[in-house]
């Protein structure tokens, strides 16, 4: 299999790091175009559009130490990171994100920040992984 477009999951968390080294691993083994996707999710039943737009703009503050540093990840491989921060639920937004673009695999970390918060631990993981267009690499 080839890859020509990676999409990498990012969160910030030390599992989301370790499968964007894969993701870069495997950009340059391929040639391939490598893409980071944050997502912040949106409050459950925002009362004014002003509330997506401020969890919008915390999106870019939360996310913004993350993105540094996979940017400074990629740049030390010689590979160009694409990064994208998006509002709105993990699982709906990165699937709709794929089939949109045209990624032909998903990289994921095996449990990022959802375990801090007792939430079931992998459930983004394993929704990406069900509901997914495209291969998933799920890096432990």
């Amino acid at each position: 299999m080839e890859y020509k477009k990676i999409l990498h999951g990012l969160d910030g968390s030390p599992g989301s790091f370790q499968a964007l080294e894969h993701a870069l691993e495997l950009a340059q083994r391929f040639g391939a175009e490598v893409h980071a996707i944050s997502v912040e999710e949106v409050p459950h039943y925002p009362g004014t559009v002003g509330e997506v737009v401020e969890s919008q703009q915390a999106a870019h503050g939360t996310y913004a130490p993350a993105l540094q540093k996979a940017r400074q990840m990629a740049q030390e491989q010689g590979i160009e990171l694409q990064c994208h921060v998006l509002v709105g639920h993990e699982v709906k937004t990165i699937v709709e994100f794929i089939k949109e673009r045209g990624f032909d695999l998903l990289v994921l970390g095996f449990m990022g920040h959802s375990a801090l918060y007792d939430r079931v631990m992998g459930s983004t993981c394993q929704g990406l992984v069900r509901l997914a267009g495209c291969s998933v690499l799920v890096v432990k």
